[in-house]
């Protein structure tokens, strides 16, 4: 069977052999009644990491932002965030699904607001109105690029949240990408957030799970609401070991993976119909538009794949390629090959 190049997503990437031993060596217990001790250790190390009271290790993503979501709002409330937010476009409408909660949409710039915008999204107190109830920022965001939201953006919404009587919250799918590149730690970033969500399967390269970081009071929410979302596991350790190796042996490589999408950036420059700017691919997500090409993401996906490589349609003029450890420099050259000869 051909080995193909996957840049679909850095949800992809299998378990190294190295995790795959740490998983198979994991103590366990029933982690429902809160005995699995190694889900116990990787939740105390990522509150730890996000200095928060407490985290809780749930099964996706998205499992951990709408758990977020419904442990901070009632039914009627708004949640203010940006229209191109993973929460509002790409979690199967759970906001309103699940929370019964309706979303005013900002337009941002790569995926980042200005503490302007949010405070003009703030509703008055009147009847007639939704309760803005809470503020989601994406850090980095998916739609964005990959785009790193600046430290002083979060502050400012945070501060300006907390003197109205909002909560924030950061989804953090790729929190650790952010900090790679920016060199803000983690914690930094949390703590202008009341919860954090972070993904492990992702950039990180574990298998499966997310994790909740916020106070005692919160996590005692979001562990009621796990259990009624379905997301309560039994011997759950399997999986938090891979997250515990990931987080102690994959955090430093993230900067290769940032290197080789800036990489991919600059080569794809250099083809004809392709327009990018290099300049904006900050971690491991490049979008680039194939309109001049005269070919669809489509038909240029169909090609690629003919080559070898998996990339993923973005929308029906973008393209989207991400990269994680399982790319290499030599799979990046191959790939920019096959590049050059689809548009050529």
């Amino acid at each position: 069977m051909k080995t193909l190049i996957d840049l679909r997503s850095d949800t992809v990437t299998k378990p190294t052999p190295a995790m795959r031993k740490a998983m198979a060596k994991a103590e366990v217990g029933d982690d429902v009644y809160g005995e699995d001790p190694t889900v116990n250790t990787l939740q105390e190390k990522v509150a730890g990491l996000l200095g928060k009271e407490r985290a809780i290790f749930v099964p996706s993503g998205t499992m951990a932002n709408q758990l977020s979501v419904k442990s901070h709002t009632q039914p009627g409330d708004e949640v203010i965030l940006e229209n191109f937010s993973h929460a509002y476009n790409f979690e199967g409408g759970a906001g309103a699904a699940l929370s019964g909660v309706q979303f005013c949409c900002l337009p941002g710039t790569r995926g980042i607001l200005d503490v302007s915008q949010v405070e003009g999204a703030i509703r008055p107190f009147d009847a007639h109105f939704p309760v803005s109830r809470l503020v989601c920022l994406e850090n980095t965001h998916n739609r964005g690029g990959g785009s790193v939201y600046p430290i002083k953006n979060i502050s400012e919404i945070f501060k300006l949240a907390k003197s109205k009587d909002l909560l924030v919250h950061l989804d953090g799918a790729r929190l650790w990408n952010a900090s790679a590149a920016s060199g803000v730690g983690p914690g930094e970033y949390a703590q202008w957030a009341d919860s954090v969500s972070v993904c492990l399967s992702k950039g990180l390269g574990a298998p499966v799970g997310s994790l909740v970081a916020g106070s005692s009071d919160f996590i005692a929410r979001v562990h009621r609401f796990r259990k009624m979302f379905g997301g309560g596991m039994r011997q759950a350790g399997i999986l938090a070991a891979a997250g515990i190796y990931a987080l102690d042996h994959h955090l430093e490589r993230l900067k290769l993976d940032h290197d080789r999408a800036k990489h991919l950036a600059l080569g794809l420059s250099k083809c004809p119909g392709v327009s990018i700017d290099p300049g904006q691919v900050e971690t491991n997500i490049v979008i680039f538009d194939v309109t001049d090409s005269g070919k669809t993401p489509l038909q240029v996906a169909e090609a690629m794949r003919g080559k070898g490589v998996l990339i993923h349609a973005f929308g029906k003029t973008q393209i989207r390629l991400v990269t994680h450890l399982d790319i290499s420099d030599a799979d990046v050259d191959k790939t920019l090959q096959a590049f050059k000869q689809v548009f050529r």
